[in-house]
């Protein structure tokens, strides 16, 4: 049995001042308020349930920062794709697990419990399968196992490189798969994971340009009742394409072929349609928002204001790891909107007027809904994964209630989460991870072999 004492916490049902919870076995046993703290509690000053992290490419943490020098043309997602290209065919499993492992860390203390690693980077560095068509995700779940943190995987299916089903590029060649093969990779994934006592497996069809509508109805029959993850409408090009190939928008033609509700979660979504909008929600499916990494390509500003208004559902992920941030991912999705719209507090409600309160809301309960894993809160019965802040920290001198995650999205967060939890173990003391110096060496060492980090 383990106990902890908080001054203050945010429950199922909202903020508890003098807070004991109890856990057995990685589980909420009991939750006490307005009690003293008894001999042998834990003491901390604010907990908060943990927030799952719905699209990552773990792999692209080695080449943060790498694309920040202008070309002799425009620079694009897709300058910016080439290069993450030269980047994915570089690596090899050993030193997959070794950034894949940073990004973990990372995420933990940022605040992130979770992580939904939409994976594609499946073969050798020459295209050919490895003997176990799931090498390369047994080694994201070896991070995941080494850094604690909880993990949904969802292999990639990838069949094309455009509309049509156009060949592949050679540069694509380590993330290709027909149907047969994909469903070998599903199933090696799911083995893969076994070790993870909460670990689950979805699919994600890559995008529709790059699979073929045969091969999207036939990976979301392979993922059963799981998850699907895709990437949908990110680029105005991808929606021109979209256009000129089905004659439809890449989210309206997801909608009237494919069977979306709530198991889906439609990554960027970035330019969509009021209709649009209110067909995913009236799907129940979560858009998955990225907005530092939509930020940093130049893909646009998803409309998540009217979307809200529509009732939609939305989480965030941290897509290319160019930082990860929670505080700051929920942040930059509300000055997105504050720009466009030059009015303040947009994605705050009447019934919730704090809008750090309704933005952490929202990406926790549907992060947890797009990886498969039903909730994440503070309440009997649930894992105990939580998150701890330093009531010391001068950003949060003198707040209570709602007024602590305003100032954890909106002001000065470094240094204010001190504490994470998953299933009762601590990760994360003091602001580190417990596995930081050793995680971070065999980063370092990985990256000097690749030897591409100057270039």
């Amino acid at each position: 049995m383990q106990s902890w004492w908080f001054e203050t916490a945010l429950l199922a049902d909202g903020w508890a001042e003098h807070v004991r919870m109890t856990a057995a076995n990685g589980v909420i046993v009991a939750l006490t308020l307005g009690v003293a703290p008894e001999p042998g509690d834990e003491r901390h000053g604010v907990a908060l349930p943990g927030v799952a992290n719905l699209h990552s490419h773990a792999f692209q943490r080695g080449m943060a920062g790498m694309a920040e020098r202008r070309g002799p043309a425009a620079d694009s997602f897709w300058t910016w794709r080439d290069l993450m290209y030269r980047f994915a065919n570089a690596i090899g499993p050993d030193e997959l697990e070794a950034i894949a492992a940073l990004a973990f860390v990372e995420m933990l203390e940022a605040g992130f419990v979770r992580v939904g690693e939409f994976h594609y980077v499946h073969h050798d560095i020459h295209g050919a399968p490895f003997a176990d068509p799931a090498e390369m995700g047994a080694r994201l779940a070896a991070a995941a196992t080494e850094t604690g943190i909880g993990l949904t995987l969802l292999p990639v299916l990838y069949m094309a490189s455009g509309f049509g089903g156009a060949a592949p590029r050679p540069e694509q060649r380590r993330f290709v798969h027909d149907i047969h093969g994909y469903a070998r990779l599903v199933e090696a994934s799911r083995r893969a994971v076994t070790g993870l006592s909460d670990a689950r497996v979805g699919v994600a069809p890559h995008s529709l340009r790059a699979v073929t509508p045969e091969g999207l109805a036939a990976a979301v029959e392979i993922g059963g009742d799981g998850p699907v993850h895709i990437h949908i409408a990110e680029q105005t090009g991808e929606v021109e394409d979209c256009l000129r190939h089905h004659g439809r928008r890449p989210v309206e033609w997801l909608l009237e072929y494919a069977p979306v509700d709530s198991r889906w979660c439609l990554v960027h979504a970035t330019h969509a349609t009021m209709a649009e909008l209110e067909g995913i929600a009236r799907s129940g499916a979560v858009v998955g928002l990225c907005p530092i990494t939509e930020a940093n390509l130049g893909d646009g500003i998803f409309p998540a204001t009217d979307f809200v208004a529509a009732g939609g559902r939305f989480g965030v992920g941290s897509d290319s790891n160019v930082l990860i941030d929670l505080a700051q991912e929920l942040r930059s999705l509300e000055y997105s909107q504050r720009l466009v719209r030059r009015e303040r507090n947009l994605l705050s409600n009447p019934a919730c007027p704090s809008t750090g309160r309704t933005l952490f809301d929202a990406a926790g309960k549907s992060g947890a809904q797009a990886l498969g894993i039903g909730s994440q809160r503070l309440a009997a019965g649930a894992r105990a994964d939580f998150v701890t802040l330093d009531r010391g920290h001068p950003t949060l001198a003198d707040r209570i209630g709602d007024a602590l995650l305003d100032a954890f999205v909106f002001a000065d967060s470094r240094g204010m989460i001190d504490g994470v939890w998953r299933g009762g173990r601590q990760w994360v003391k003091g602001g580190r991870h417990v596995a930081r110096d050793a995680v971070m060496a065999r980063y370092a060492r990985a990256l000097a072999g690749l030897g591409i980090a100057g270039q």
